[in-house]
């Protein structure tokens, strides 16, 4: 599947780094007791990080397979382990980059990576989390190509209320004009506090909070996390 590419500068215009794709994957490091929790009830520590890991190398096999289509840069965000043996592993899963989510509540980490890749010039980006057994290469390909169609926001809506991917836009249609929505990191505070991460009422209110912002979302298909042990039987 081919994608238009991002506009470049026009001929009026002052010279720029050419824009950017950009797929970020949150992930924490599968050890013991470190992950899945919820999992670990029922199947012990140890079962439930092997599961993590597992999870977490398909979403790099499927993430690869997009953003080789997609020429888009491949970023690990992790938690849960030190920045050295963090690179480690991201290389070796072949991330592009390797990132720490940092501190605080889902909300802020997301935020967090929007900001950044504002700041570094990308133009079309795509968080997902590491827990989507059902998670396609070509999903994502769909994601980035709404981007490219000039959608500032696709989401994926999660079985539980929630959203399995997020893609913010400033880009245009190729050879549009550039589009800057100024209220992207607010998608992740409601209007009365912060988002109920977990809840089943984070899409909704995410889309309330895009409505505020006059941004239009491109929604995706309905896709199942892996957070509890009731979810493992359509992983099997």
């Amino acid at each position: 599947m081919s994608l238009p590419a991002p506009p470049r500068a026009g001929r009026g215009d002052p010279p720029q780094r050419v824009p950017e794709r950009r797929l970020v994957i949150l992930a924490r490091w599968p050890a013991p007791g470190r992950c899945k929790r919820r999992l670990a009830v029922e199947l012990g520590d140890r079962r439930a990080a092997r599961v993590q890991a597992r999870l977490t190398d398909h979403a790099l096999a499927a993430s690869r397979g997009a953003c080789g289509a997609a020429a888009a840069e491949l970023v690990l965000a992790t938690s849960g382990i030190g920045v050295a043996a963090a690179r480690r592993w991201g290389l070796s899963l072949g991330a592009d980059q390797v990132v720490p989510q940092g501190p605080g509540s889902l909300g802020l980490r997301l935020r967090r990576q929007v900001v950044q890749a504002r700041r570094q010039g990308v133009q079309h980006l795509l968080l997902i989390g590491s827990d989507l057994p059902e998670l396609a290469a070509a999903d994502l390909l769909e994601a980035f190509r709404a981007l490219a169609l000039g959608s500032p926001l696709v989401l994926g809506p999660a079985l539980d209320g929630g959203y399995w991917l997020i893609g913010l836009g400033w880009s245009g249609p190729a050879g549009g004009r550039a589009v800057k929505p100024p209220g992207a990191p607010r998608l992740f505070a409601g209007a009365a506090g912060p988002i109920p991460w977990g809840s089943g009422a984070v899409l909704r209110q995410t889309l309330a909070a895009a409505d505020r912002e006059a941004m239009a979302a491109t929604l995706l298909a309905v896709r199942s996390d892996l957070d509890r042990p009731a979810d493992l039987g359509r992983w099997r």
